[in-house]
């Protein structure tokens, strides 16, 4: 399933072009033990979806709005350790899942 492009970013990351957003699944229902996550494709050849857990808790305010961000960094960061992984974007398949550590 391809991601919009509202409410999504672009980001490139070794010469390749992906497309990016905090996933708000974390960030509905389950305020206790809900962490920061974000969901990444390939912007031109969309397949596996790349579904990322940060480990970092999801503080948020009374008016749902969370106090830690994802920085773009961060998210190339985890799309290098999920194709060291074996994630390839471009293939169809399940979506692929990586858990960070908080540290």
């Amino acid at each position: 399933m391809a991601l919009t492009k509202k409410g999504s970013r672009r980001i490139v990351v070794d010469g390749v072009e992906y497309r990016w957003h905090v996933s708000r699944k974390h960030l509905c229902c389950d305020y206790e033990g809900s962490t920061l996550g974000y969901v990444a494709e390939d912007a031109t050849r969309p397949g596996t979806t790349l579904v990322v857990e940060t480990g970092r808790p999801a503080v948020l305010y009374p008016d749902m709005v969370p106090t830690e961000v994802i920085l773009p960094r961060e998210v190339a960061a985890g799309i290098r350790a999920a194709r060291s992984k074996g994630w390839t974007p471009s293939s169809n398949g399940s979506p692929f899942k990586l858990h960070l550590s908080a540290a």
